[in-house]
């Protein structure tokens, strides 16, 4: 556990440093805050719904009204982690947040090709 932790908060610190200002303020800060594995949640989204696209609707679907029932964490997240509150940025602003989140974990921009 404690390994999770250590990796998760690295990982957390070194996204910090390469992220858009606008995802370093309105999401990664409060992520490592919180020690939210967004990684953890980024490949929860991914695996279930597979696509750009899809992710990105299901994530707005969540930020504009988070309640367990539109989580795609289980149950047991919530007793460690605290329930989002609906953001207070306008539909644009979220589009864009989520983009740059979804660009940054995007594991095509991580393959190296020969």
């Amino acid at each position: 556990m404690v390994r999770f932790l250590v990796i998760t908060t690295v990982s957390l610190n070194l996204m910090a440093q390469s992220s858009s200002p606008l995802l370093q303020k309105n999401c990664i800060d409060c992520h490592i805050q919180q020690q939210i594995p967004s990684e953890l949640i980024y490949r929860r989204y991914l695996m279930r719904y597979s696509t750009h696209n899809e992710v990105r609707k299901r994530l707005l679907t969540y930020l504009k009204s988070p309640s367990k029932e539109t989580s795609i964490m289980p149950s047991q997240f919530f007793l460690k982690f605290p329930q989002k509150e609906a953001m207070e940025m306008n539909e644009s602003a979220l589009v864009e947040n989520i983009d740059a989140y979804l660009d940054y974990f995007d594991v095509r921009g991580k393959l190296v090709l020969p």
